[in-house]
């Protein structure tokens, strides 16, 4: 029987008691599939440049300026919240990254992905597939166009709902490096009965997944703003994905 919300915050509670860190827990309670799905023998040592044979490659002809406007991918306008997302890719000294392999991907403003296994009854919009990436600057900048994605609901226990956000891939320099991370929205009720959030259980590394709103990025009569970093290393490390992985 799937548990009640209340359960779900008492084993939330719970888990925040265990010794955590900045980066989230890959076997957390409260995240029931993590349970099953985290490794549990240890990792084998790998050839990277026999791993890289099999890897995409990609250079700055492969990559176009519109992919960074997720708004005009097709031939209407889609529907929802205009927003700009920009931010700098930083290494832990707080240098830039420049032409860094920077993708996203997100649900509409309905909060459903373009994804056949996402079957919940919200309307897709068929002006937006909810993809992007482009190349950051010589300064680390990223800056996308999209629509300000809608919370969608889970199975993960009764009654249980994602805070709106957004997926980003920072993809390094080769295919061995690539790193997965969520951006997410100021101020979201849905942040303390979240398991994915909660997993990680430093209160100050959640933050760090926290975009800010900037009206200075905000256009007159159009878009709303946001800003976000993304720190590669360092104490200061934006939490990753790196050992799992959401089923959205």
């Amino acid at each position: 029987m799937e548990s009640s919300q209340a359960d779900m915050n008492r084993e939330i509670e719970a888990a925040a008691q265990q010794p955590g860190g900045p980066q989230p827990k890959i076997d957390y309670p409260p995240y029931r599939s993590s349970v099953l799905r985290h490794p549990k023998q240890p990792a084998h040592l790998i050839d990277p440049e026999s791993v890289e044979l099999w890897a995409p490659a990609f250079g700055h002809r492969d990559v176009a300026d519109d992919e960074a406007d997720l708004t005009i991918q097709h031939a209407g306008t889609p529907i929802g919240e205009r927003i700009v997302v920009t931010g700098r890719v930083l290494d832990g000294d707080g240098r830039p990254v420049a032409n860094q392999l920077v993708e996203v991907w997100q649900a509409n403003a309905a909060g459903r992905y373009r994804h056949q296994r996402d079957q919940h009854p919200a309307p897709h919009d068929p002006n937006f597939t909810g993809v992007g990436r482009m190349l950051t600057g010589p300064d680390g900048t990223y800056r996308f166009q999209t629509i300000k994605p809608g919370p969608y609901p889970w199975r993960n226990h009764l009654n249980a709902w994602r805070p709106a956000h957004i997926h980003f891939s920072i993809f390094g320099s080769d295919f061995t490096q690539r790193l997965v991370t969520q951006m997410y929205f100021p101020g979201d009720p849905l942040f303390p009965l979240d398991p994915i959030y909660q997993s990680i259980t430093d209160p100050k590394a959640r933050e760090l997944l926290i975009a800010q709103y900037d009206h200075d990025v905000t256009t007159p009569e159009w878009s709303t703003g946001y800003r976000w970093d993304i720190v590669l290393t360092g104490t200061h490390r934006t939490p990753l994905e790196s050992d799992v992985e959401e089923n959205a």
